[in-house]
């Protein structure tokens, strides 16, 4: 087994995973052909990887098959956009860091004996769960209730549920965020404009509420 890898490539974590799900399980020949016309950032570079995995091996590409193409997601290059009034917008440029591993065809037919196995750990598990009572949603429902926040300047009802399941669901959770729960907001869930705007309204409708 051989493997390479590409760390710092501008590319969009998300995107190349779409081209790293097809080509995982392949031939390696099979897959650099299909990327050479995959009309794809991604395609192009990840064909490269592949390509540089199996020289690293010495093997050929007919001999291979990609046993693992994995994209993880590398830091994240910030950018400013000038807007009204003087205030400014973040773009965010993300990069990827890709690995590619290659083995001969075949190595995986030691494996054949695992999913019987996995088969009777999942019967097992799935007694447990019938024995065990469910708990009452309606009681979850009750402690997660809280205010609309798509009252709140520039969140939706997704948004709202990314708020809900980092922990937020009233306006003065929203209000009092610090600047490391603003931040982490941005770069997690890519809220669109100034997250700041969002806390300042979120300010407003509590004191409103308040009052």
């Amino acid at each position: 087994m051989s493997k390479a890898v590409l760390k710092f490539i501008r590319l969009s974590p998300t995107k190349a995973r779409l081209v790293a799900r097809e080509v995982q399980g392949m031939n390696a020949e099979v897959a650099l052909a299909a990327l050479e016309f995959t009309p794809n950032k991604a395609a192009g570079i990840i064909a490269k990887v592949i390509a540089s995995a199996v020289a690293n091996g010495d093997y050929e590409p007919e001999e291979v098959e990609v046993v693992s193409c994995r994209v993880d997601k590398g830091p994240v290059l910030r950018r400013f956009k000038p807007r009204a009034r003087g205030s400014a917008s973040r773009i965010l440029k993300p990069t990827s860091h890709i690995m590619v591993e290659v083995a001969p065809a075949g190595t995986k037919a030691d494996n054949d004996a695992k999913p019987a196995k996995t088969e009777k750990k999942v019967e097992a598990k799935v007694e447990k769960k019938e024995s065990t009572p469910a708990p009452k949603k309606a009681d979850k429902k009750a402690e997660k209730k809280g205010d609309d926040l798509t009252k709140i300047k520039g969140v939706g009802k997704a948004y709202q549920e990314k708020l809900n399941s980092e922990g937020f669901f009233t306006y003065e959770d929203v209000a009092n965020m610090n600047e490391e729960q603003i931040q982490m907001m941005e770069e997690k869930y890519s809220f669109r404009g100034d997250f700041n705007d969002a806390v300042a309204s979120a300010k407003e409708l509590s004191q409103s509420k308040e009052s």
